[in-house]
């Protein structure tokens, strides 16, 4: 799925709204401050993404014996 399939599949998601959101208005001080905020929200992902996978890798563990 590319970005253009998912974007227009999701037209109401706030992660749709928010990529194809017009930067033109937004100060350079908040563009960066922005960034900033999305470094934060993947550190965030990525931490949840390898919580799971360390569960899914014991759960694996468990029932595999």
């Amino acid at each position: 799925m590319d970005d253009d399939d998912f974007f227009s599949s999701r037209p109401s998601d706030p992660l749709t709204l928010l990529v194809k959101q017009d930067l033109g208005p937004i100060s350079i001080a908040e563009l960066h401050e922005r960034i900033e905020i999305l470094k934060g929200e993947i550190a965030r992902v990525e931490a949840h993404i390898a919580a799971t996978e360390q569960h899914r890798s014991a759960a694996d563990a468990l029932f595999k014996r």
